[in-house]
């Protein structure tokens, strides 16, 4: 069974151990309605550079899942439109492939969409919804109770970050941070909680700097930073610019920063944009780099359904491993809920969704996880070996969900 290769400390050898532990169904059951995946994915606009990787990785698990049978012997469809990134258009795909299809889980573009659809998603109780937004908003299960993070929130992963940084500390120095992030309701999204959370761990924020997304001319924000001076720099709300231009200025300044970034803030795109500018750049990543050392089960089985639906693609970016780690968990709920003989409804869904628990997935994340608050509060840092070309684990361990909601008391 699906979940049986997944639960907590069974280690199976690869692809094909995975494909002898799954139910005996036929590889295509046909016998049976099929479970659709539904998505709003920006194919274009400002955000398709990381929606056509989103939409390969929900491409490729579907065919890897019914590859193994589908789920409980139904097979997945994948439905999408292309949205351009654009909360009207996205709300319109979302009422479409509703209205044709049965959909018990859904892709969502953007935090605008997710926080737009609430009501109705809230009112209909037959979806739930996930997709590229990590807003701390939606751990808030009263306003969101049908919708989940694939991941830690960015609260969360800014929480992850201050706690990397005050293992750092020597002496008794009170280390010293700067907040840089953009003008938008994503990149203001952590900061009075990460302010909190320095307040708190004897970590002094001795700057905070606002830019447009994606400027460029960034050098009076730079002077601001050599007149501050700090330990580090952590970026927020960007997936490149002006990240690149924050750092080749202030590293012919001569000033020893360390700089870090979220989530979105921590793509390959970095290294292949920078080169060797880009070494020492650390970021907090809930999932595995799809070039790194590590191995499991699923992550075999993720590259090797990568490397099958596109041997000339090579190395598959974050976008990838978030679109198919977010249907991974599809997956797991929708079984969770058949196997509990309970019909795909919102509240049943969710439901099972806040019952895993020490979930081993398989080498996606490294250690077994849990759903708290309709996230998955872990996260692992990474720095850039530029003469390497990747992201490599600079810290063996996670950052636990009772530390970071304990450090946020109130101020999740």
């Amino acid at each position: 069974m699906f979940e049986s290769i997944l639960s907590k400390g069974r280690r199976l050898a690869g692809i094909g151990s995975i494909a002898a532990a799954l139910a005996a169904a036929p590889a295509m059951a046909q016998d049976k309605e099929p479970i659709v995946f539904g998505g709003s994915i920006p194919l274009s606009g400002v955000f398709a550079f990381a929606g056509v990787h989103l939409h390969a990785g929900l491409t490729d698990y579907t065919s890897w899942i019914n590859g193994e049978g589908g789920i409980n012997g139904h097979p997945v469809k994948y439905v999408m439109e292309d949205t351009g990134y654009e909360v009207d258009r996205s709300v319109a795909a979302f009422k479409k492939i509703t209205g044709s299809n049965t959909v018990p889980v859904y892709y969502g573009d953007s935090t605008g969409f997710m926080k737009t659809i609430a009501s109705e998603l809230n009112s209909r109780g037959t979806t739930l919804m996930s997709g590229a937004s990590f807003a701390t908003a939606l751990t808030d299960n009263e306003k969101y109770p049908y919708q989940f993070i694939p991941g830690p929130s960015y609260s969360q992963m800014f929480g992850i970050i201050l706690e990397y940084i005050s293992s750092q500390g020597e002496g008794g120095d009170k280390p010293t941070v700067a907040f840089v992030y953009s003008d938008t309701e994503f990149g203001k999204d952590p900061i009075e909680n990460g302010k909190a959370k320095a307040a708190l761990m004897g970590i002094e924020v001795v700057e905070e700097i606002v830019t447009k997304p994606g400027s460029v001319d960034v050098s009076a924000e730079v002077l601001k930073l050599r007149r501050a001076r700090p330990d580090y720099v952590v970026f927020h709300g960007y997936v490149l610019s002006p990240i690149n231009e924050f750092m080749v200025q202030m590293r012919q300044m001569g000033l020893d920063t360390q700089f870090m970034g979220t989530f979105w803030s921590s793509d390959k795109l970095i290294i292949n944009k920078m080169g060797a500018d880009s070494d020492g750049y650390m970021g907090v990543m809930p999932y595995n780099y799809y070039d790194s050392a590590e191995g499991g089960p699923m992550l075999d089985a993720l590259r090797a359904q990568a490397e099958k639906s596109d041997p000339d693609a090579g190395y598959r970016p974050t976008g990838y491993m978030q679109g198919w780690f977010n249907a991974m968990v599809w997956t797991e709920v929708i079984k969770r809920t058949m196997d509990a003989d309970k019909e795909l409804t919102a509240d049943n869904m969710a439901e099972s969704l806040a019952s895993i628990k020490d979930w081993d997935t398989g080498g996606i994340i490294g250690i077994p996880v849990s759903v708290q608050d309709m996230s998955f509060p872990v996260g692992r840092i990474w720095r850039v070996n530029a003469k390497e070309g990747r992201y490599e684990p600079y810290r063996t361990g996670s950052t636990s969900t009772e530390t970071l909601y304990g450090s946020l008391a109130g101020n999740r």
